[in-house]
This record gives structure tokens, sequence and C-alpha cells, in this order.
């Protein structure tokens, strides 16, 4: 059962990753681009876990957690940029 829950997790997730590709890449506000792209992040840990919980093995979860920290600072950088102009003062 667990198995078919994966399935279509993995499913979801993979549908969202090219939905948030197309906003990426087609959005008209640069705003828009980066919730796009942090959501990306987001979707992309979750099939990372998805695929740890597959194969039934703990490392993807600490992958997961590296892109997460990854993700938020790439995402605190952007907007910085966004609204000041440069990232480091």
């Amino acid at each position: 059962m667990i198995l078919y829950a994966v399935i279509f997790a993995f499913g979801c997730f993979s549908l969202s990753v090219l939905m948030n590709l197309w906003k990426v890449l087609f959005a008209n506000e640069i705003a828009d681009r980066i919730l796009a792209l942090d959501t990306m992040f987001i979707n992309a840990i979750a099939l990372m876990v998805l695929y740890g919980i597959a194969q039934g093995t703990g490392i993807y979860f600490e992958a997961s957690m590296i892109i997460a920290m990854l993700g938020f600072v790439s995402t605190v950088a952007y907007a910085r940029f966004i609204l000041r102009g440069n990232i480091i003062e």
C-alpha cells in the first residue's frame, strides 16, 4: 500500500516541479519567478525524501536538509538583491 502512495506522490510532485519550471521561465514579474524557484526547491526536497522512502535509506534525508538550507539562502539572496540591489553590503 505504501508503494502506491509513494508512486502517486512521485507523480504529483513531478508535475508540480514541471509547473514551477514553466512559471520560472515565463512569469512576468521577477518576484513570481523567485517564488516559483523557491517552491521548486521545496518540491525537489519532497521528491528526494520520497526517493529515500522508496529506497529505504536515510542518506537522502540528509541530502534533502542540505538542499533545504541552500534553497533558503538562495531565496533570501534573490529577495535582498531585488529590494536593495546588492547582496553583501
